[in-house]
């Protein structure tokens, strides 16, 4: 038995994706089609010059890294596109070993009058069902050689917005004309929450968990504290976005107020030099306190290197990256993509990022693909999960005796 963690073995492992945006995902080829039949223009008309344009490898600044999604958004705003883009979003995922996803995205981008939230929501589920049905018929999974399938929904709430972004929003800012921003920023988080319990326990969608996402300065958690809320009251399990380009007290601030299960990104978690407030008199302490209770309480960490790297010049090699520091603590870690699109990036790549460079141990790799099964949203009842993540551990464990890891 040894310890080398081979890219072939990274494949081939069961893996999770909690942390991936359906608008940030889709297959170049795909865009460039669907945008041609929806008359969307786009900077090049072939994948090689769409890459040069807009997907890049590296990136200036966070708007650079932004740009792409006017396009994809634009591109997805039927039933058919959303359907086929999921799908496909499945058959990749799929293709490279992962076995459980958690697709997040806003549907009050994708919605209008004659398209609501609950008919976005659908139109996703239909493409990823489809895909989901077809890898649980196959053999392999039937004859017990590998692992169904599963996916749930997080619908994600924007910190903020403008009327410019879609019909939704353009409506919301028609019916509060002179509301302050952060009371109409507020407003459709609330609406969006509420849709969600209501197609999670009436209508039956996977719809698992609650995001917020957006820029973080300036746009505090705290103004969507009455979603958060709502959604603590109606058990629908909280991630928030925090942590990402503000320091340690976003994080605070995503447990706290919103009752985060989980940290989307959670980048600067050990930032004491971020920390800002005066009332904090040692920073330094007030870092140590938040990580313990995190590790305590395994508040899972979505952390994502590629996109990290890419909109924060302070994250200068995925050696810099606080994820040693997650992993130094035993933390709940999971690695994850953000945007497989815009990040040119997969699951195994990002975990082969990793091990490269951290470096990771093969008791740290094991513990981070079980922590991805353990801290998802799973959309049936906890007894189902417990022998979910029980197969998933079991193929994982088959596999590493496969390849003589320890």
């Amino acid at each position: 038995m040894g310890n080398t963690i081979t890219s072939e073995f990274i494949h081939q492992i069961p893996k999770t994706d909690l942390h991936v945006h359906l608008d940030g995902s889709l297959r170049l080829s795909t865009l460039i089609e669907l945008a041609g039949k929806c008359n969307v223009e786009l900077p090049a008309s072939d994948e090689k010059g769409m890459k040069k344009e807009v997907f890049k490898e590296t990136y200036a600044d966070l708007p650079e890294y932004l740009k792409g999604f006017s396009y994809t958004v634009a591109v997805l705003q039927s039933p058919d596109h959303l359907a086929r883009v999921a799908r496909e979003l499945v058959e990749d995922n799929i293709a490279e070993g992962v076995r459980y996803i958690e697709v997040r995205f806003a549907p009050q981008l994708h919605s209008r009058d004659d398209f609501t939230v609950d008919e976005v929501v659908k139109a996703v589920c239909k493409g990823l069902d489809e895909a989901k049905n077809e890898f649980n018929a196959s053999d392999a999974v039937r004859k017990g050689d590998d692992i169904p399938f599963e996916y749930g929904i997080i619908a994600c709430a924007l910190r903020r917005f403008n009327q410019h972004m879609s019909p939704y929003y353009a409506c919301l800012f028609e019916a509060m004309p002179h509301a302050p921003l952060e009371e109409v920023f507020s407003a459709a988080s609330l609406d969006l929450v509420r849709a969600a319990a209501d197609m999670r326990y009436k209508q039956g969608l996977p719809v698992v968990g609650f995001d917020l996402a957006g820029e973080e300065s300036g746009y505090p958690a705290g103004d969507h504290r009455a979603a958060f809320q709502y959604a603590q009251t109606h058990f629908i399990r909280k991630t928030v976005h925090a942590g990402e380009a503000y320091g340690p007290e976003s994080i605070f601030q995503a447990i706290t107020d919103c009752h985060a299960n989980r940290i989307g990104h959670g980048t600067f978690l050990f930032a004491d030099n971020m920390i800002q407030d005066p009332e904090i008199e040692d920073p330094k302490a007030y870092v140590e306190h938040l990580a313990e209770y995190i590790a305590s309480r395994r508040i899972t960490i979505e952390v994502n290197l590629t996109s990290n790297l890419q909109t924060i010049p302070a994250i200068r090699s995925v050696a810099d990256h606080s994820l040693r520091q997650m992993l130094e603590r035993n933390m709940s870690v999971s690695i994850c993509t953000d945007n497989r699109l815009v990040s040119q990036t997969s699951v195994s790549h990002e975990i082969e990022l990793a091990v490269e460079h951290i470096p990771m141990t093969p008791r740290q790799l094991r513990n981070v693909i079980v922590a991805g099964f353990k801290g998802s949203f799973f959309p049936s009842p906890y007894n189902e999960k417990r022998s979910y993540v029980r197969n998933a551990i079991n193929r994982y464990e088959k596999l590493a005796e496969e390849h003589g890891i320890e």
